[in-house]
Formats: C-alpha cells, structure tokens, sequence
C-alpha cells in the first residue's frame, strides 16, 4: 500500500500502477523512496539538463504525499530487483484552444534515470509505459515531451518511444552556466500510439 494513501483519495481513479515491464516495476512512490530518489535526482550529472535543479526532501515529500489525491499527476518510481532506478512523470493538461474546447485530454511526460543506470534501456522503457498509461488507462488524446537539444540520451528515448519530433526550438531554455539553449518537442497521438501497438503485435 502507498504509504501516502489515506481514504480522503478519490475512489474513481483509475490506476496504471503498479505495472511490470521486463524486470522493471513502475509503482506509486512511497516515503521510503524519498532518500535514494534524491540522491540521484540531486546529482549534478543528472541536472544538467533539468530545468529544476534541485529538490529539497520536503518539497519532494510534499508533491509525493498529494500523487494519491490528485487526478493530474500519475508520477512513479521504476524499480529493478527492489532498487529504485528512475522517476516517470505523467500530468493531465489542458490542450490549447479557444474557449470550451475540452479540458483534461492531453499529457506530459518525462522521465530521470539514476546515472548508474542509464544506457539499459530503463529509460525507453518508462517513456514508453508512460505513454501506455496516457493513452490506455486515462484515455488522453495527445502526449508530449520535452528536452534540451543537447540531451542526445534523452532525444534517443522519445524517438525509441515511438514519439515524433514537432518542434525544434532556438535558444528557447535558460541554463545558468550555459545561457541559452536549444529546446525540443515530441508528441503522440493517440490513434498514433494504437496503429504503432497494433504493429508491434502483429
């Protein structure tokens, strides 16, 4: 059980986690998770290319505690063998319009791999259970994902994904040793994502 569940969390919600994927389990976090997760989403390697560089463990026990509550952020843990080796985000947002077009439809995705851990794959594997989530248990419409240019690694993974690139953006980021910096976009569709899982079954 979430150790930050209580019976005030809604009862209608659905729930892509916990889900296996190979030897991976993406699962809701849970206050035991808070020390080794900062330990890497702290990591200097790891920050360079966030936008949010540092994470305090109250600020972190804070968003955490509101995950069970919330019907926007369906964030997780990745684990392997009872080790946490990554986070998964995934937040419902409104797509862009005029007024009344519906709320709720579209998501965000991103994803942190413990340095140690990166080139195994965990990363193209939470991307894309993410988005299996999106699209199968919310039932959004659209999904993006966003990354520094330069972040070759990270470009990798949205594309392995199954993601395609939509928007290159010129010294749209602010990095305070670096300036400005160059911003990828990619998204999917939903009918995007069936027509790619009904060709991955085939």
């Amino acid at each position: 059980m979430n150790a930050f569940a209580s019976t005030g969390a809604a009862t209608d919600r659905p729930a892509p986690w916990p889900e296996y994927v190979g030897d991976l389990l993406l699962r809701e976090p849970t206050a035991t998770d808070l020390e080794p997760v900062l330990a890497f989403r702290n990591d200097p390697a790891v920050n360079r290319f966030m936008v949010r560089t540092h994470v305090t463990a109250d600020e972190l026990r804070r968003e955490w505690a509101a995950i069970p509550h919330s019907d926007t952020d369906w964030s997780c843990v990745v684990e392997r063998e009872g080790d946490v080796v990554a986070m998964g985000f995934l937040d419902v947002v409104d797509g862009a319009g005029q007024p009344g077009h519906p709320a709720g439809t579209d998501g965000a995705i991103g994803y942190v791999v413990r340095p140690d851990a990166a080139g195994q794959g965990i990363g193209s594997a939470t991307a894309s259970a993410l988005l299996r989530a999106a699209f199968e248990v919310l039932g959004l419409r659209r999904v993006t994902a966003r990354a520094d240019a330069d972040n070759l690694g990270s470009v990798r993974v949205l594309e392995k994904a199954g993601m395609r690139r939509e928007r290159y953006a010129v010294q749209a980021l602010w990095h305070h040793q670096l300036g400005w910096l160059d911003e990828v976009e990619y998204a999917l569709l939903a009918h995007e994502w069936r027509q790619a899982s009904g060709a991955r079954s085939l």
